[in-house]
């Protein structure tokens, strides 16, 4: 290898030097992307159901409350898995989780797409959500272990533009889908097609990626963590371990590791995690989901309008992903979070009292802003705040908590919107819906959390005695 040799001594060697690596390599930006790619099965197949609901809804006859567990099943599935896999992640290492979480969503992907009837229709998507709650605490983990310090924030940030990527790509699979084939079916072949990204992501997680390097030097040894280094950075790695500085083979309880996240040191910075987290699903759930509904209201019934002004708006959140991960470093987290609130906090009064008077375009347009609002503040911020917030140690389950806190507001926002709808209509919906953004402003505002700046990683454990 051309680049000079490493000595590695303890963990720390380990961690600073993936922390302090100028600019990585190819390779570690590859790795980043594939660790991400999760994301971008989880989006499409939220996308998947939101298009092809109607058709679904016409074929099996469902009323309201069916429907509403349908779309809210797989929630539930991905809150049980967040509060399942960040403990395991912990304990067992990224890569065998993001693995076997990906095959668990292929098989309930196509299993989805053949269901004979509703019931095992509701139970493939509860192991739907199942597979993306345990991959999301892996997935951020890994990236987060893998990037330096100066752009750990624009690398982890990335995701929410892989989100809405595979949100306009499923609405241009849709598109050809419906002008091809009709509604009747719509629904089984987006469901069923999900399996294909998930299964595309999973071959790449198998061929190019491996164990975190941060994650091996803790709980592998430091002759593990060495070889990852020396494969994923090119560089040659002299081991001369000091002494006491072996694995400790992640042997503390996960129910240890979650109570850590309440303790006096970790508390502000868990509930910041919680709040943006669980404001930005809950918002983004509840308008999301149901752009396609949305776009019926101003735009008619007919599906092809439908889907255009789903593409459409959602391409805004490309921008604003984009955007956010380019300027994450030098604007941070809280800061974006709060633009990205108050953007939505316009959009939804300006719906809320000017929807029966202004245009249909202008209502799209504030739509779209909406998407942009979310994409660029408080979206991508749910996740990469935890990433970034806690040590190696604690990262899983700290992503894992705020995972399941994002479930949460995505289960509500999926039950607040159509009832919402029902009773006051567009208009009073957008008015009600104002509260989440306000309250996650707030957050923003009262605790002064910046993981960017902080050194998580020389932070002691703390004794959990109560």
């Amino acid at each position: 290898m051309s680049s000079p040799a490493i000595t590695v001594r303890t963990p720390r060697d380990i961690i600073d030097y993936v922390n302090d690596h100028p600019t990585g390599t190819g390779r570690t930006r590859l790795l980043a992307i594939i660790a991400l790619g999760g994301v971008f099965v989880d989006a499409y197949d939220f996308t998947s159901l939101g298009l092809g609901i109607g058709s679904l809804t016409k074929q099996w006859g469902l009323g309201a409350v069916r429907v509403g567990l349908l779309t809210s099943v797989m929630a539930f599935g991905a809150l049980v898995g967040a509060l399942v896999g960040g403990p395991l992640v912990d304990r067992l290492g990224r890569y065998k989780i993001f693995i076997l979480d990906l095959i668990l969503f292929v098989v309930a992907a196509v299993a989805a797409g053949l269901s004979p009837n509703y019931g095992f229709l509701v139970v493939c998507r509860f192991f739907l959500g199942v597979g993306v709650g345990i991959d999301m605490p892996a997935s951020f983990s890994f990236v987060a272990e893998f990037t330096n310090r100066r752009r750990k924030g624009n690398f982890v940030n990335f995701w929410q533009a892989m989100w809405y990527i595979a949100v306009c790509a499923a609405a241009a699979i849709a598109l050809p889908i419906f002008l091809g084939a009709g509604a009747a079916n719509l629904w089984r072949w987006l469901v069923g097609l999900g399996a294909v990204p998930a299964l595309v992501v999973l071959l790449l997680r198998l061929r190019f990626t491996e164990e975190s390097p941060m994650w091996a030097a803790h709980n592998l040894g430091l002759g593990e963590a060495a070889r990852i280094l020396e494969s994923s950075y090119h560089v040659s790695v002299d081991v001369q371990p000091a002494a006491g500085d072996g694995a400790d083979h992640g042997a503390e309880a996960a129910w240890r590791r979650t109570k850590e996240l309440f303790t006096s040191h970790y508390r502000r910075r868990t509930a910041l995690a919680s709040i943006i987290s669980g404001t930005q699903a809950a918002q983004y759930f509840a308008v999301g989901f149901y752009i396609p509904t949305v776009a019926a209201v101003l735009f008619g019934d007919d599906l092809t309008d439908t889907i255009l002004a789903t593409l459409i708006i959602n391409l805004f959140g490309i921008v604003g992903g984009v955007l956010q991960s380019l300027v994450t470093g030098r604007l941070g987290m809280r800061l974006l979070a709060g633009i990205g609130y108050v953007l939505i906090i316009v959009c939804t009064v300006s719906l809320a009292f000017g929807s029966d008077s202004i245009s249909v375009w202008i209502s799209t347009g504030l739509v779209a802003l909406f998407v942009l609002g979310q994409s660029f503040g408080p979206g991508p911020q749910g996740k990469t705040m935890a990433a970034l917030s806690y040590p190696t140690r604690l990262r899983g389950t700290g992503t894992g908590w705020a995972e399941s806190m994002s479930r949460v507001g995505s289960i509500l926002g999926f039950y607040i919107f159509p009832l919402l709808l029902a009773s006051v209509g567009l208009a009073g919906t957008m008015g009600w819906l104002t509260i989440i953004p306000a309250v996650g402003l707030l957050a923003v505002l009262l605790i002064k959390w910046n993981p960017l700046t902080a050194e998580v990683e020389d932070e002691p454990q703390e004794a959990i005695t109560r």
